[in-house]
């Protein structure tokens, strides 16, 4: 089960931040091969999901709960299932998110826990999934960056993360996962 932890800044300030997140579609427009998000409950979306990494082609659909919402602590966490019925993986992930005030810039920190199941699994045991998170990450955080500074509400309901271009993604997390297995070495 793959252990992901992500932080990037975002250059606004904590309360800015902190309201976006609450608008969970908005978010999801940024999270790289979301393809669509309904409401089936209070703070309970369904949604399907594209990854094409190397070799592997995968649509899921799932599910996923926004609990324990934390305005005095800007934080909170979200559980979610998925399946792409198709390739037969399965994927949950636990995540807990927190943003803290630094001046006039938030930072955000992400912990997810994730279990793979089926094709996609082999990309968890390889340690490949945290290079490829580093990746969309970069990509979620821009996007997020790009909507909060646009002049319109408008033009920020335009603006969408990148289509996930898989062997790109996987070949830059590739990378990413050598250079720190070199760098192990060395230092070993």
């Amino acid at each position: 089960m793959p252990h992901i932890t992500q932080t990037f800044s975002v250059d606004r300030p904590i309360q800015t931040v902190w309201d976006f997140f609450q608008d969970v579609p908005a978010v999801a427009t940024c999270m790289p091969g979301v393809e669509g998000l309904d409401s089936v409950g209070e703070n309970a979306y369904k949604g399907r999901m594209s990854i094409k990494l190397g070799p592997i082609n995968a649509k899921f659909d799932g599910q996923a709960k926004i609990e324990n919402l934390d305005e005095t602590r800007h934080s909170g966490a979200i559980t979610a299932k998925a399946a792409d019925r198709q390739g037969g993986s399965r994927a949950s992930a636990q995540v807990t998110y927190s943003l803290t005030p630094e001046g006039a810039v938030t930072k955000v920190d992400i912990v997810a826990d994730i279990t793979l199941q089926g094709a996609m699994a082999q990309f968890g045991r390889t340690g490949l999934i945290q290079e490829v998170s580093s990746q969309l990450t970069k990509e979620f955080a821009s996007c997020i960056e790009q909507k909060l500074a646009a002049p319109s509400i408008e033009e920020a309901a335009g603006i969408q993360a990148s289509e996930v271009r898989g062997l790109q993604v996987f070949w830059q997390g590739f990378r990413g996962w050598l250079k720190n297995l070199f760098r192990r070495k060395r230092n070993s």
